[in-house]
């Protein structure tokens, strides 16, 4: 599963077929039907031809539509994407979901859970939502996502509700980007042997990429400027609009406070 997760996150458009490729020139001869139960298992699939979603859909469920056709993304909390990847540890595997903002990158909150329920989504929703209102939330249509209990958090708060409808293998981009960049330059190098060091790991992590990693997208400025609107080094100092704003990490969540 390990050789998979380094295959798919490398190459997401990938299905099994040419997973199974790679892992025979890897020297694990495994069957195409092996191959997809593991990869169901882990929740991956293509975003090649079709939108690679982490959890099967749950038909009873309400979908919603897609909100973000031909939009411009201008603004800090105009548009939050969120989704889940799968976590490689020494003493077997979890998930990871985090929520980010679209203008900034920011990385607003994040989970980990060792099964892919609901419960762990919704409560990094809600840690996101102590800080700031999305104008839209972005997501796919993955049970987790359509429940209602995710759902009625956001609707209990006004909050417009977009949904990835199969075939828009682009719409949650920036969230797959994250998960590439937090997989090659923390997950792999780390190998952490259980869910309680990844979570102690990943929040040193988090905070390093919002507050001191720069992005060439992003002007060579870190997330956390761009989230909050400064241009100085995002490490508590004053910044230029005179306003103090502090950033901690606790249990997987930004939060701020001005003063």
């Amino acid at each position: 599963m390990h050789a998979i997760d380094s295959i798919f996150t490398k190459r997401p458009f990938y299905g099994s077929r040419r997973v199974r490729g790679d892992l025979k020139d890897l020297g694990f001869p495994i069957g195409r039907d092996h191959v997809r139960r593991l990869m169901r298992e882990m929740g991956l699939e293509a975003i090649y031809p079709k939108h690679r979603c982490t959890s099967q859909q749950n038909k009873q469920h309400k979908k919603y539509p897609y909100l973000l056709r031909d939009m411009k993304i201008i603004r800090p909390n105009q548009v939050w994407g969120t989704d889940i990847t799968y976590v490689r540890l020494e003493e077997g595997f979890c998930y990871l979901v985090a929520h980010l903002d679209w203008f900034s990158r920011c990385v607003l909150a994040w989970e980990l859970s060792s099964s892919l329920d609901t419960a762990f989504c919704a409560d990094s929703l809600k840690r996101a939502l102590q800080n700031a209102l999305p104008e839209i939330h972005n997501s796919d249509q993955g049970s987790q996502y359509t429940s209602e209990d995710y759902t009625n958090i956001l609707s209990s708060r006004d909050i417009r509700i977009s949904m990835d409808g199969r075939g828009r293998c682009m719409d949650n981009i920036f969230t797959e980007r994250l998960w590439r960049t937090v997989k090659y330059e923390d997950i792999y190098l780390k190998s952490y042997r259980n869910i309680q060091e990844a979570r102690a790991g990943l929040t040193e992590y988090f905070s390093f990429y919002n507050t001191e990693r720069k992005h060439q997208s992003l002007n060579e400025r870190t997330p956390a400027e761009v989230y909050f609107n400064t241009e100085t080094n995002f490490k508590g100092r004053n910044f230029t609009n005179c306003t103090v704003a502090l950033t901690r990490y606790h249990a997987g969540s930004l939060s701020t406070i001005t003063v």
